[in-house]
């Protein structure tokens, strides 16, 4: 069975030349799948009563993390409202989310989404790392041609979801463990020659992991960071993190 750190459609390919690591909601893509499938799932499948739980459940989050709520405990939060939902279900309704919405203008970020292909022609192997779970996550990997998927593990009991989480949320240290695990595995490959891109202050102890970081939206911007400055283009990992200007 696949890790959390595998694609099951395409193995671990030694001969890759660097990896290239990506967040994606507001990264790759321009909106935050958690809660828009949460919303399109909920309406989807039980109408309005669906959608008013979905936007509770929406805004007592944005609240709570406004209020200070680590982002960690609100992933958490999050993933508790799917106890007891069909995992069949979440993944043909996952599915069709993708569908929907990959199809509509300005789904994903166009020059993040332009670099992956660059570096995809290059012979890199990408990487998808996300506090999002694997059902929303395997179209999104397909799509771009990311072989690897590092992102929340829903538990499971028989063929429903419980609600917990197995392991840490992948945000902020956790994306930076699963980055180093990966490096690991690709031994002939620095790190300095690796690529990543974020776009919230929580991607930073990933991006640190890599020679070339790339900042996106806000966070190139300089919105978010502790310094509330922004770093520039440097030629060797720790000089800089280019910056990717798409505010």
């Amino acid at each position: 069975m696949p890790t959390s750190s595998e694609n099951p459609h395409n193995p671990h390919n030694p001969h890759n030349s660097r990896l290239v690591f990506t967040d994606v909601d507001e990264t790759l893509i321009t909106c935050k799948s958690l809660f828009d499938f949460h919303d399109y799932y909920s309406a989807g499948r039980y109408g309005a009563e669906g959608s008013r739980r979905a936007a509770a459940l929406r805004e007592d989050l944005c609240a709570r993390t406004a209020a200070g709520l680590p982002r960690e405990e609100a992933n958490r939060a999050y993933y508790r409202a799917w106890r007891g939902e069909p995992v069949a279900a979440v993944e043909e309704w996952a599915r069709r989310w993708f569908t929907e919405r990959s199809a509509a203008k300005g789904f994903y970020v166009r020059r993040v989404a332009e670099e992956l292909r660059a570096h995809r022609a290059g012979g890199a192997s990408i990487a998808l790392v996300s506090g999002s779970f694997r059902p929303l996550l395997e179209p999104l990997a397909e799509a771009v041609g990311a072989e690897h998927v590092l992102c929340a593990r829903p538990e499971r009991c028989g063929r429903v979801y419980t609600g917990a989480l197995l392991g840490a949320p992948v945000i902020g240290t956790e994306k930076r463990r699963l980055v180093r695990e990966l490096l690991f595995r690709y031994a002939h490959i620095d790190p300095a020659d690796c690529y990543g891109y974020g776009d919230d202050p929580s991607d930073l102890p990933m991006l640190d992991e890599v020679g070339h970081a790339v900042r996106v939206g806000a966070l190139a911007c300089g919105q978010g960071s502790s310094g509330g400055s922004r770093a520039e283009p440097g030629p060797d990992r720790g000089e800089g993190r280019p910056v990717l200007q798409s505010c």
